[in-house]
């Protein structure tokens, strides 16, 4: 036995292929995981050089799960910790309890040519999360789930998502960030070439007053919606009640955002909303070819901005509420 688990371990530290072919399905029951770590369902961690592939699928089984508090779901399907230089590629999955694919600790990840999907009403069931990781890129890939398609997370930078299908779901969001008070580090990310289809959210950057630190150097860029309520958004007093939260002297400073060759239709009248801090202001914002429109016939959409600094270069609606820096 010794023997057998120095040679796995050993295998595991330098590179290793999982190849999913059938259907692997979660226990039908929230009772079966009683006495168990229901946080802890498929786990790789600290597997170098790691490939999941295959065009197989993983099946949550979370309905019994939404049906009760999110504070007894599990909280992942699939996990990944530490592993650098690992890949996932043609894999299928749908209804995780709740994050379908969760990052965490990893330089150099790949995501490719995945389906993730689970209902628009399935509570906090995130597509893909990445958290405290670097160099990471998600490409060719459909997400359709009842929270965030992509979620950006805490220290993270060298982030590339392309070709997304998103929707339906709360779109690609950049955090929620801060929370805890916590000094914030997040740089280069790029989201581009993307379709959103009846998402709550478009592009979305949301940290908490509470929070410190940066989030810089964002591109969305080359992005359709289709009936999106919330296209451009950043919400920099992110709280647990909506616009209900005490304004602080702090924040997280949002800077050199760019968003360019954005296109699409909006279901609300602010398709462009930069709800930036008066104490930590958005700067370096720049807009440029943005054509959005009504789902309305002969509804006329407005951006609107609170203390955001940058440009606006063929925007529509017109972002004339940004100011010059």
């Amino acid at each position: 036995m010794k023997a057998f688990v120095e040679a796995w371990d050993a295998a595991c530290a330098t590179s290793s292929t999982s190849r999913i072919s059938g259907t692997i399905v979660a226990p039908n029951s929230t009772s079966l995981w009683d006495g168990r770590d229901a946080s802890q369902w498929m786990i790789f961690k600290d597997v170098k050089g790691l490939k999941v592939d295959g065009f197989g699928c993983i099946d949550g089984r979370g309905k019994p799960w939404w049906d009760q508090s999110c504070r007894y779901h599990p909280k992942l399907a699939l996990k990944f910790v530490s592993c650098n230089g690992s890949s996932v590629m043609n894999l299928k999955m749908t209804n995780s309890a709740q994050t379908h694919i969760s990052v965490t600790a990893c330089n150099g990840f790949r995501i490719q040519n995945v389906e993730i999907h689970s209902p628009g009403n399935s509570p906090n069931t995130d597509g893909i999360h990445f958290q405290a990781s670097h160099h990471l890129s998600v490409t060719d890939s459909t997400i359709s789930t009842g929270d965030d398609c992509i979620s950006i997370g805490d220290y993270l930078s060298n982030i590339k998502v392309s070709n997304i299908a998103c929707g339906p779901g709360h779109g690609i969001s950049i955090g929620s960030l801060g929370k805890s008070g916590n000094y914030v580090r997040v740089k280069n990310i790029r989201v581009s070439n993307s379709i959103f289809n009846g998402t709550t959210n478009g592009a979305r950057i949301k940290t908490w007053q509470v929070g410190r630190g940066y989030v810089k150097n964002v591109r969305f860029e080359n992005l359709v919606f289709h009936s999106v309520k919330n296209p451009i958004i950043i919400d920099q007093n992110y709280c647990d009640i909506r616009d209900a939260c005490e304004e602080k002297e702090s924040g997280v400073g949002i800077s050199n955002v760019v968003y360019k060759d954005i296109y699409g239709t909006s279901t609300t009248k602010i398709a462009i909303d930069l709800n930036c801090s008066r104490w930590v202001p958005c700067t370096g914002i720049l807009m440029d070819s943005i054509h959005l429109t009504s789902t309305q016939a002969g509804t006329q959409l407005n951006a609107q901005c609170t203390s955001a600094y940058g440009r606006q270069i063929n925007v529509l609606p017109p972002a004339s509420c940004l100011l010059e820096e």
